[in-house]
């Protein structure tokens, strides 16, 4: 099969799922974005060449604290103490793990700690923000993702387009990511505010100046985490996270852009 339909066919496969597990129901929603968050987090770890007991111990507490997300925000017999109680409890494995470093004797322990610090607020609590969205509204959390889709879209075509110029396009930070240029931005920007009006339109948000803020963000936010993710993999020698959607990479590449999108939107929907 060649690249390109295994791009169209396993891509196809990602929207479905996620479009799925928004709008069907919660549960299908935590198991799926549960098992993306702890391969995530493994696949941080074996990127950066993680020790086994960090890797393991790093997956388990990824996928805890996005479980606690879920309890606390799509459970509603979990009251206030519970949720205290769990969070304590994420928190005090965290705490073990660091602490772990004592007798395990690593070459560099402080690195060790840095990753999993990196691994459970750049990576979990992004994923277990979305419960916060999804409580609030299950079309903002849809928003989130089809705005992301479309701010790459746009900035892709856009950018294709002016490459072809006479002196080519403009570019943002070449030593990171030599494809992406000002155009590109520009282009995925101007997609993302249309898809908020288009938001507001259809009533999944009521108020234009809040979808346009909300698409505005998103896009930022998401080029941003694109560009974070690709310094990492440059930093690190690599041309993919991963192999886990044949044509599209590992799951950080598929979730580099929603992830500080993620907890901007969550910002913005305490702010709201």
């Amino acid at each position: 099969m060649s690249t390109f339909w295994q791009r169209l066919l396993s891509g196809m496969v990602y929207v479905a799922l996620v479009v799925a597990s928004i709008l069907v129901h919660p549960i299908f929603f935590g198991a799926l974005f549960g098992i993306v968050t702890m391969l995530a987090v493994h696949e941080y770890h074996r990127l950066v060449g993680s020790t086994c007991f960090t890797t393991i111990g790093s997956t388990l507490a990824g996928g805890f604290l996005f479980m606690i997300a879920w309890c606390v925000f799509q459970v509603e017999t979990i009251n206030l103490a519970e949720s205290v109680y769990m969070q304590c409890a994420y928190l005090g494995f965290v705490g073990l793990l660091l602490i772990a470093e004592l007798w395990l004797r690593q070459a560099d322990p402080v690195r060790n700690w840095g990753n999993i610090l990196i691994s459970q607020l750049m990576i979990a609590l992004p994923f277990a923000s979305m419960n916060l969205i999804l409580d609030e509204s299950k079309y903002w959390l849809l928003a989130l993702f089809i705005t992301i889709w479309m701010n790459d879209t746009g900035a892709y075509c856009v950018g294709c387009l002016t490459a072809k110029r006479k002196n080519g396009n403009h570019k943002m930070f070449p030593r990171v990511s030599p494809k992406k240029s000002w155009e590109g931005l520009i282009g995925g920007f101007v997609c993302a505010l249309l898809a908020g009006y288009v938001f507001y339109l259809v009533g999944w948000i009521h108020s234009l100046p809040k979808a346009l803020v909300l698409t505005a963000v998103i896009a930022v936010a998401g080029t941003l985490g694109d560009l974070m993710e690709s310094l990492l993999k440059r930093t690190i020698g690599v041309k993919d996270s991963g192999k886990f959607m044949p044509g599209h990479g590992g799951v950080l590449d598929r979730f580099d852009s929603i992830l500080l999108a993620t907890v901007a939107v969550a910002l913005l929907v305490i702010l709201f």
